[in-house]
């Protein structure tokens, strides 16, 4: 298969993917190694990834898949009828933030950070699919504890957490929020 023949195949697969494929399992399909998967991928990137495109490649260290543009997402509501997600709640955001900055977490970890029982947090955050059970923590009582998905990712235009906005203690072990902020703090465009 040529170069130009596994853009092809990779466009193909990925859409038809739906929700992505996993890197390994692109490799394996097409036939390629990992430098070859990267080519490719970002030949894909350069072709849709640009302001006048509805759709663009999203790629994490995992997985690949074809997202709509943020700036498209009212009118993909529209065309599709799609009851628009509500925002995230200020506590649900502060729990999201806490597993994503220190995962693997368990419920019990989320509470004592934030002073308050987190269990609705929590399953409005399993059943964003934003977060997942990471398996239990090899402690007495052996809890659950949570992680980032890859929902979670895409839904913050994120390629890794290694992208997430830094935070700064300032003093006694208080963070400072100051540095941090998101291109589109609303998370009105998750799809």
């Amino acid at each position: 298969m040529t170069i130009q023949e596994s853009i092809r195949a990779a466009e193909a697969v990925i859409f038809a993917s739906g929700e992505g494929i996993g890197c390994q399992e692109l490799m394996t399909v097409l036939e390629i190694d990992e430098k070859q998967l990267v080519y490719v991928l970002d030949m894909l990137k350069e072709k849709y990834n640009h302001a006048d495109s509805g759709v663009m490649l999203v790629h994490n260290t995992e997985s690949v898949c074809f997202a709509t543009s943020p700036d498209t997402s009212d009118i993909v509501y529209k065309a599709f009828s799609v009851k628009k997600n509500t925002p995230l709640s200020n506590a649900a955001m502060e729990t999201l933030a806490i597993i994503a900055y220190n995962q693997p977490v368990s419920r019990a970890f989320i509470e004592q950070v934030r002073g308050v029982d987190s269990s609705s947090s929590v399953k409005t955050l399993l059943e964003r699919n934003l977060i997942e059970e990471a398996g239990r923590l090899e402690i007495p009582g052996r809890p659950l504890s949570y992680r980032t998905t890859d929902v979670f990712l895409r839904s913050f235009s994120l390629s890794s957490l290694a992208q997430l906005p830094k935070v700064k203690v300032e003093k006694e072990g208080q963070l400072s929020t100051d540095d941090l902020s998101l291109e589109d703090e609303s998370n009105d465009h998750i799809i």
